[in-house]
C-alpha cells in the first residue's frame, strides 16, 4: 500500500471531514510525493525555501520562537535569537524533505541519513525484557528517529496527539508506520504502552509539551514551572521498564543525523508522588541540558509555558 492511499481511505469514510480539510489533505500528499520522487539533496534544498518562506511569512510562530528565546536565554543578543529561530525553521525544511524520504528509506540506504551513537545502552536496555521506554521530545529530526530505528531491526511505537485535520492525520501515521512501528493515540497511552511493554517491545514518548489544566505537574524548565505530562514516570515506576533518553542531533561534518541513545537512572523515593515529580523533573532537565547545548535543534515555537500554576498570570502577550 502506498503512503499517500492512507489519507484517501480517511478521506472516503469521513463524512465530517470539510473542503478545507480536504484541500489542505490533497496539497500535503502532493507535496510529500513530490518531495520524495525528486532526489534527497534537491529535496531538501526546496524544503530549505519553504522554511525560509515560513519564517518570513508566518509572523505569530517568529513571535512566539523568539519570546521563548528572551526567557530561556535572557543574556544573548536579539541577533542570536533571530539566529538560532532562522536556523530551527531551516531544520523543519530538512526534516520535511527527509519526511518525504521515508517510502525510500530501507535497511540497506539508511545509514547515509543517521548513524547510531551510544546503541550499547538500548541494548543493555532491551535484555532486561521488559521492553524499552525511550524519553524524547520535539527536538532535532524527532520523526526519524523511531522511523530509523525500525529500519535497523528495532520497530518503536511512539505516542502521538492527533492532527486537527483526519486526513493528514492518516497520511502521516502512514509515513511513520512504514518501518514497523505503531503510532498510540494519547488517549489510549496507559493502556497501549503497558501492552507494549509487556510483550517486550519499545515506545517512544516526547515529553516536552505544555499540558492543560490538571492534566500536567509543574517542573521547572529553563528557570520557569512548566506544566509537563507525567505519564513517562508514572509507566516506568509501575512497570520498572528501563528508560533511554533517545535524541536526534544533526552533524554538519557528517552531513547526516546522530541518534544519540543514554541511559536515565530512576530516583526512588518514600512517596510515590514526591517519586513522580522527582523523575518528571529529571527527565525535563535532561531535555533541557540538550537544548541548551543544540538550541536550534528545539521547537521554540510552542507555547511551552503557556499553563501557569494556580494565581500566577499569563506569560505570553500573544
Amino acid at each position: 500500500m502506498k503512503p499517500q492511499a492512507a489519507g484517501a481511505a480517511a478521506a472516503s469514510g469521513s463524512a465530517a471531514v470539510t473542503l478545507r480539510q480536504r484541500m489542505e489533505y490533497f496539497g500535503a500528499r502532493a507535496l510529500l510525493g513530490f518531495l520524495g520522487w525528486v532526489p534527497h539533496r534537491l529535496a531538501r534544498a526546496l524544503g530549505a525555501v519553504l522554511a525560509t518562506g515560513c519564517y518570513f511569512l508566518w509572523p505569530r510562530l517568529r513571535r512566539v520562537g523568539l519570546f521563548n528565546l528572551r526567557m530561556a536565554f535572557p543574556d544573548w543578543t536579539d541577533r542570536q535569537r533571530r539566529r538560532t529561530l532562522f536556523r530551527l525553521f531551516q531544520h523543519f525544511g530538512r526534516m520535511l524533505a527527509d519526511f518525504a524520504f521515508f517510502p525510500r528509506l530501507n535497511r540497506s540506504n539508511i545509514d547515509r541519513l543517521i548513524v547510531y551513537e551510544g546503541f550499547e545502552h538500548f541494548e543493555r536496555a532491551r535484555s532486561a525484557g521488559k521492553g524499552v521506554l525511550f524519553l524524547t521530545a520535539h527536538f532535532g529530526n524527532w520523526e526519524l528517529s523511531s522511523f530509523a530505528h525500525g529500519l535497523y531491526g528495532y520497530p518503536c511505537h511512539f505516542v502521538v496527539r492527533q492532527l486537527d485535520n483526519p486526513l493528514i492525520d492518516a497520511l502521516v501515521n502512514r509515513y511513520r508506520s512504514l518501518s514497523g512501528g505503531r503510532p498510540i493515540e494519547k488517549r489510549d497511552f496507559a493502556f497501549q504502552t503497558l501492552r507494549a511493554f509487556q510483550c517486550g517491545e519499545a515506545v517512544g514518548i516526547l515529553m516536552d509539551q505544555n499540558m492543560l489544566g490538571s492534566e500536567g505537574i509543574f517542573v521547572d524548565f529553563f528557570g520557569r514551572s512548566a506544566s509537563t505530562t507525567p505519564g513517562p514516570a508514572r509507566v516506568a515506576r509501575k512497570t520498572g521498564v528501563p528508560i533511554v533518553l533517545g535524541l536526534v542531533i544533526y552533524d554538519h561534518r557528517l552531513g547526516k543525523y546522530r541518534l544519540r541513545f543514554e541511559p536515565v537512572e530512576w530516583i526512588r523515593s518514600d512517596d510515590p508522588d514526591d517519586e513522580i515529580r522527582a523523575n518528571t523533573q529529571n527527565f525535563t532537565r535532561l531535555i533541557e541540558e540538550a537544548v541548551r547545548r543544540y538550541p536550534d535543534h528545539w521547537l521554540w515555537v510552542h507555547r511551552r509555558w503557556k499553563t501557569r500554576p494556580p494565581g500566577e498570570p499569563p506569560l505570553y502577550p500573544l
